[in-house]
């Protein structure tokens, strides 16, 4: 039998060999064909990128590409997209300066530029050449762009953007690159205001929640409060929870925040989900809060102490609250996963 399977050239059922240890018959496959690829002229650079698995094989028939062109380059796709996109732009400038709901647009490209150069150590190394799964995704992209145009839905092409960056990065830097640069490039789709008819179902939901929720809360501190709809009955005052108040602008700058952070914290995925899942409850709570402190002033204080809390320093404290309680969550995920790992370490010890 086992000279049987020394002619046949199958590998034994225990090897010695890392190669063949616990690797199926397609990882076999695969590395023989990776190996075969750079036997002829292959240098040992392209050998150990082959062994780490950060370079696709078929990648190797194109030429390599330096940091700095590649850098350069990527900087003169930002210029030509600029262009293309021009009145696309101009709308989303025009709703970063109209509506306070998307100011943060401004800071979204340096944030993105920012993910990118930080994680410059694992990105992976660049081929020169076309990939044909990216330039069939960019003749769809441009396809749905003429569509949304001809159609007169002016509100999608601001979404077509993002997609864009993200086909042309899988078009010059491959399958590879896409995939490392697909988290960092979706945070683009936050500087693309909401269509509106989207914006008000979304609003509307959180109205409700807001209005219950504080009227709730006031009936705790032992106020007369009875919330009808989107109104807040306070004895002889009444607090109209209208759609600017609806939280829809924390809840955005929370979950921004959020996802910046579960990138740059570089934790595993299920800790992102639920540093990102957070931002829900930490955005209701913060505009909860400032109804609540609102309401609380018309029965302590003045009605201009509290128009001057809604209307001057409720967005700061919705800033600060919301951070406040971002940073508290973190700090016991962190906690409470430290402290899981020592348990588990400490069974260890006792085994």
């Amino acid at each position: 039998m086992s000279s049987r399977r020394r002619r046949s050239g199958a590998p034994p059922a225990i090897s010695l060999d890392p190669t063949v240890r616990g690797s199926d018959p397609l990882q076999l496959t695969r590395r023989k064909r990776s190996a075969d690829l750079v036997e002829d002229g292959g240098t040992v650079q392209e050998k150990l990128l082959l062994a780490s698995g950060k370079v696709d094989p078929a990648t190797l028939r194109y030429p390599w590409v330096d940091n700095k062109i590649a850098w350069i380059g990527l900087a003169l796709l930002a210029l030509s997209i600029l262009w293309a996109f021009l009145p696309s732009w101009s709308n989303l400038v025009q709703a970063w300066e109209r509506e306070p709901d998307y100011s943060h647009g401004w800071f979204v490209i340096p944030i993105v530029a920012y993910l990118m150069w930080t994680f410059r150590d694992t990105m992976p190394p660049l081929r020169a050449g076309f990939h044909p799964g990216g330039l069939v995704m960019l003749v769809a992209v441009l396809l749905c762009r003429l569509f949304f145009q001809w159609a007169y839905l002016d509100f999608a092409d601001g979404w077509m953007i993002p997609l864009t960056v993200i086909s042309i990065s899988w078009v010059i830097g491959g399958w590879a690159f896409a995939v490392w640069a697909f988290p960092m490039l979706m945070f683009l789709f936050f500087m693309v205001p909401l269509p509106f008819r989207l914006e008000n179902e979304l609003s509307r939901p959180l109205q409700w929640i807001a209005t219950h929720g504080s009227a709730s809360v006031l009936q705790l501190f032992g106020q007369p409060a009875i919330s009808q709809g989107t109104t807040i009955l306070l004895g002889e005052n009444t607090l109209e929870v209208e759609r600017a108040c609806s939280g829809l602008r924390i809840f955005m700058g929370v979950f921004a925040l959020a996802y910046v952070y579960a990138m740059l914290a570089r934790r595993t995925w299920w800790e992102g989900l639920l540093i990102v899942l957070a931002a829900i409850p930490i955005a209701l709570i913060a505009n909860m809060s400032r109804i609540v402190i609102t309401g609380l002033c018309y029965q302590w204080l003045s009605g201009e102490a509290a128009k001057k809390f809604s209307h001057d320093l409720a967005g700061y404290f919705m800033i600060v609250l919301a951070g406040s309680l971002f940073g508290m969550f973190v700090f016991y995920l962190r906690w409470l996963i430290q402290d899981a790992q020592t348990m588990d370490q400490v069974a260890l010890r006792r085994a």
